[in-house]
């Protein structure tokens, strides 16, 4: 089992950045897939990016393709989400979320991040 904690959201800008952070905990971290969901008011939660175990295989979504990207760091159980040139539709709570079955089984409790135009 891993418990996930985000940090890292906020208020920002139109056009500025945020850097998420997502801790795990336990020592398995190393061996899910890890991916960041968003859900925005009155919408279903979204796939944002993924990363396969060892960092070498990413996916993104259309809508922030070249704006975002995800790492990890697997010595320090933590995934990143580097979020660019934002825009106020990227306003949603953002997930981290740890699939070791091809299925998302733990998620964290979100971090709100908020876009102005």
């Amino acid at each position: 089992q891993v418990q996930l904690v985000e940090s890292g959201g906020g208020l920002v800008q139109a056009g500025g950045s945020l850097r998420l952070s997502c801790a795990a905990s336990g020592r398995t971290f190393r061996t899910y897939v890890m991916g960041w969901f968003r859900q925005a008011p009155g919408k279903e939660r979204e796939f944002v990016a993924d990363i396969s175990q060892n960092s070498g295989t990413t996916h993104y979504a259309d809508s922030v393709k070249g704006r975002f990207t995800i790492s990890r760091d697997n010595a320090k159980n933590t995934l990143y989400l580097q979020m660019n040139s934002l825009k106020p539709e990227d306003t949603a709570v953002y997930y981290c979320a740890a699939n070791l079955f091809n299925r998302y089984d733990y998620w964290g409790q979100g971090t709100q991040v908020t876009v102005s135009s």
